[in-house]
């Protein structure tokens, strides 16, 4: 079952949802490892993080598009069954915020790579500068992309500890929808 149905989300969705999950959680791991790393002189670990970090977020952003495109093209699974108002609220809300950070967060570094003038390549290809080089705008971005950052931590949190309470203690099948189906 490739595509979703109103019980549970189809491969495409799956596989999406873990690939974004691995990818968003090991940058910012790599993020928060490279920024403790310290910025005299030369350091060449730290550059190639960099570098790294900007390539697989500009991959983040790509698989996003393709996430929304397929999320916009699918129905949605039905939340559970007598689930409070505020938590379908909360559930819809930490989705979008979730869409919304993996754009903001990789165009936030885009801007800020161009605002300090460092070009950023996706494999090869070098894209375009969003801005002109401007010191005040890449503290600005910096900032920005710090605290897209923290947000995005918050809401893996709060969407992992929803996912697991629903599951061990509410005994339903809100994650089981996006875990790949078990075999007959």
């Amino acid at each position: 079952m490739l595509r979703n149905t109103d019980q549970r989300y189809g491969a495409v969705a799956i596989v999406l949802h873990w690939l974004m999950a691995v990818l968003l959680i090991a940058l910012i791991v790599q993020g928060l490892y490279m920024t403790g790393l310290p910025d005299v002189g030369f350091n060449k670990q730290k550059i190639l993080h960099i570098l790294a970090h900007k390539e697989y977020g500009m991959l983040a952003l790509g698989l996003a598009a393709i996430r929304l495109a397929w999320r916009l093209g699918n129905v949605l699974p039905v939340l559970v069954e007598n689930l409070p108002d505020w938590q379908k609220v909360a559930a819809r809300f930490v989705h979008l915020s979730f869409y919304g950070l993996m754009f903001a967060l990789p165009i936030s570094g885009w801007l800020m790579s161009s605002a300090v003038g460092i070009p950023v390549y996706v494999f090869g290809y070098r894209l375009p500068d969003l801005i002109a080089h401007d010191e005040r705008l890449f503290q600005l971005f910096i900032d920005l992309h710090k605290w897209l950052s923290y947000a995005l931590i918050g809401l893996i949190i709060v969407h992992a500890g929803a996912a697991l309470r629903h599951h061990f203690f509410g005994r339903d099948d809100t994650l089981k929808k996006i875990l790949p189906a078990e075999r007959a």
